[in-house]
């Protein structure tokens, strides 16, 4: 036996029960109790109880403050990764986030949030942070939040795309992040930067290979605190009724969910855009067809940041083979935003931003901004 495990003094007729002690004991409270919630969730499909909202919340409490130790934490996730975690767990592990995490906030403004994969993009070219800009220029003020490529894909995150077209989105405290909001309208958590005490899962998240629940977080979770359209990405269906329950039990009171493009909220040109608005508990299933408004282009593929560069700049200047998704998805979200009653006037908004080049006007705004912090940037 372990030394640090001793053998009771004396073992009496319940010898077992008391080397279970023992062991408790020297798990220390903390990863003691983690081992209890390991068991509710991973106890198979006719003996698990899952977990309330409250012990979902303390579970991701004790993993982020370190206190449940690597082993626990993997089993953990897997076994819940295995099961699918309810709405109510989802709920309580976002209360935890919510406790934890960045805060940002637009006094007297009404953001877009968006919640796309940290792992990112790898087969189609990204349109989150050229949207972002357009829609931050139109003083529609955006908020995003990501990290470090990240397993299991380790695709191209909005940092670096950000960071290709000059504008510096790591490496910042959150103050500057605040300041950049309320002077652009546009802002990125950076959650090595913002949120470190999530950072320290990636290491667990890449050992078990699959992605865990803290993985649907990243798509429910939000830094931003006040009135918001919170617009979530999902691939599969079941992913979407999950959170339209989770965060209803949050409180959030308008919710966008988006079957985009790898799971992120770019809405497809080739096929029907599926989505679903759920305000104040009703929801609504909305589908956009490109092909009614005379957008029929086939996805750009990724093909590496250096040419997602170029692609890019072209279509901040309504310009190139990103322009046409670009304007329709900036029509889209200026429309889901209510700032327009019909789709179409929208679409002739977005064109006029993009011909204006408004969007590229604003990359250069905060582009001199990098270059006053010593960040070179693109031309």
């Amino acid at each position: 036996m372990s030394p640090l495990l001793p053998e009771p003094a004396s073992l009496g007729p319940d010898a077992a029960g008391d080397r279970r002690l023992v062991r408790l004991r020297a798990l220390g409270p903390e990863r003691a109790h983690f081992r209890e919630l390991i068991g509710k969730v991973g106890s198979g499909e006719h003996t698990s109880t899952g977990l309330d909202r409250q012990e979902a919340g303390v579970a991701m409490d004790l993993m982020l403050q370190g206190q449940a130790d690597d082993a626990q934490m993997g089993a953990f996730l897997i076994a819940h990764r295995i099961r699918r975690p309810h709405p109510i767990e989802l709920s309580g592990m976002l209360d935890s986030y919510r406790r934890w995490g960045p805060v940002l906030e637009t006094p007297g403004r009404r953001p877009l949030c968006f919640g796309v994969p940290y792992d990112g993009r790898s087969r189609t070219a990204p349109l989150l942070p050229l949207v972002a800009l357009v829609l931050a220029s139109d003083d529609l003020p955006v908020v995003l939040h990501g990290g470090d490529p990240m397993p299991v894909k380790f695709g191209v995150t909005l940092a670096e795309l950000f960071e290709s077209i000059g504008i510096p989105s790591t490496g910042l405290p959150l103050s500057k992040v605040q300041e950049r909001l309320d002077r652009y309208g546009l802002a990125l958590t950076h959650q090595p930067d913002h949120f470190p005490l999530a950072e320290k899962l990636v290491p667990v998240r890449d050992a078990i290979g699959k992605r865990p629940p803290v993985a649907s977080l990243e798509l429910l979770w939000t830094p931003h605190r006040g009135e918001h359209l919170l617009v979530s990405g999902f691939v599969h269906p079941p992913t979407e009724t999950r959170a339209w329950q989770a965060l209803q039990d949050c409180g959030e009171t308008d919710l966008l969910t988006v079957k985009g493009l790898e799971g992120s909220t770019d809405l497809p040109t080739s096929r029907a855009g599926i989505t679903a608005r759920v305000r104040q508990g009703a929801t609504e299933r909305i589908l956009l067809h490109p092909r009614d408004h005379g957008i029929t282009c086939a996805e750009v593929p990724w093909q590496g940041l250096e040419l997602w560069r170029s692609q890019a700049l072209a279509a901040l200047c309504g310009e190139g083979t990103l322009m046409p998704a670009l304007r329709w998805n900036v029509a889209a979200y200026l429309w889901f935003a209510g700032r327009f009653e019909r789709l179409e006037d929208a679409l002739e908004r977005a064109t006029g931003l993009l011909m204006a080049r408004s969007g590229e006007r604003l990359r250069r705004d905060m582009t001199e901004r990098g270059e006053e912090n010593g960040r070179p940037a693109p031309t």
